[in-house]
């Protein structure tokens, strides 16, 4: 005995009419003209991009020409800077530069990888995100807050329990002695390149975490499983994969350093005198000077020595990132003929 199921002829008909009735017109794409407004509107923000950098730099040469004509490269030797004599020379401005930023890469960057390895391989997952936080945070305060302090907290201290003890114990030493010379009152060019440290790490060890976690988990794993210790497969396995990040990471805190100018001008002195190499010794840089006198500098050749700095500076920012693009490709380079 067969059933069979009752049919819905109205249901039939409906869908024999879905079947014979054409697809709805799909809504059109956007034709090629949209791609060609997208790549020329990327186009002209990267050229908007050059044509600042071209207007900075040609701003700076004809600012600095009349300068540039007095004193020729004699500026970038000469110690003098005398603007009542019309006498200007910028190379206790760029030592003091070079040499805070120096200092300031000297400490930070094994404090920001330790800091980096710490968070990636050696935390426990509860601290890992509070320290992180902690430590980013830092690079939201304020640069004239770490100056303050600097100048009124840690300069005395720095002073007080390093450099006189320092100077107690190496002053009868030829050079060493001459290296922390100076009156104690804790403002100088190590003071400057401490705090600038302080300001970097941050930058620098947050970029070097990111990349300690981009190295793959298995590569880790696999040499942990070898026998491997946390010291050899950091240095085995993640600088080698992570070089070129971490490179980057430290011409970023680099460039932050030379380019920082409240802080520096709290605690480094504001002196343009070069008396000796202390790291003690108060003396100048280049973004000090040209907050403290640009806007009283008047129309001549003192206004054009400070355009003269800041293309000078311009040259050592250009010149660091240059070195680091000729290092990071020949690193690449050396990867690809081990590969």
């Amino acid at each position: 005995m067969s059933t069979t199921l009752p049919v819905n002829q109205g249901s039939v008909v409906a869908f024999e009419k879905d079947m014979a009735s054409p697809p709805p017109a799909k809504s059109t794409r956007a034709g090629p003209w949209a791609d060609q407004l997208f790549g020329w509107l990327a186009l002209g923000a990267a050229l908007l991009t050059l044509a600042l950098l071209l207007g900075i730099l040609l701003s700076l040469l004809v600012g600095a020409w009349p300068a540039i004509e007095r004193f020729g490269f004699g500026f970038l030797t000469s110690k003098i800077w005398d603007p009542v004599q019309s006498q200007f020379g910028g190379l206790v401005m760029i030592y003091g530069t070079l040499a805070t930023s120096f200092i300031a890469l000297l400490i930070a960057v094994p404090v920001s990888f330790g800091i980096a390895l710490f968070l990636t391989e050696l935390s426990p997952s509860w601290l890992k995100r509070p320290l992180g936080t902690a430590i980013e945070l830092l690079a939201a305060v304020p640069s004239i807050v770490y100056g303050m302090w600097g100048l009124l907290v840690f300069g005395p201290i720095l002073a007080t329990y390093v450099q006189q003890p320092l100077q107690k114990l190496l002053g009868g030493v030829p050079f060493l002695g001459s290296l922390v010379s100076g009156p104690p009152v804790g403002i100088g060019i190590l003071s400057a390149g401490i705090i600038l440290a302080i300001m970097i790490i941050p930058f620098i060890a947050s970029v070097m975490r990111d990349v300690f976690e981009v190295t793959p988990a298995l590569l880790k794993e696999s040499a942990y499983g070898l026998g491997a210790t946390t010291w050899e497969v950091v240095s085995s396995v993640v600088l080698p994969y992570t070089k070129a990040g971490a490179i980057g990471g430290i011409m970023l805190g680099l460039g932050r350093a030379l380019g920082e100018t409240m802080a520096v001008t709290f605690v480094i002195g504001n002196t343009n005198q070069l008396d000796s190499l202390s790291v003690f010794e108060a003396a100048n840089s280049i973004t000090s000077a040209l907050a403290n006198e640009f806007a009283e500098a008047g129309e001549g050749l003192h206004q054009a020595s400070l355009y003269y700095l800041g293309l000078v500076l311009f040259f050592i920012t250009f010149v660091v990132l240059t070195l680091s693009k000729l290092l990071l490709a020949r690193l690449q380079k050396n990867e690809g003929t081990k590969s």
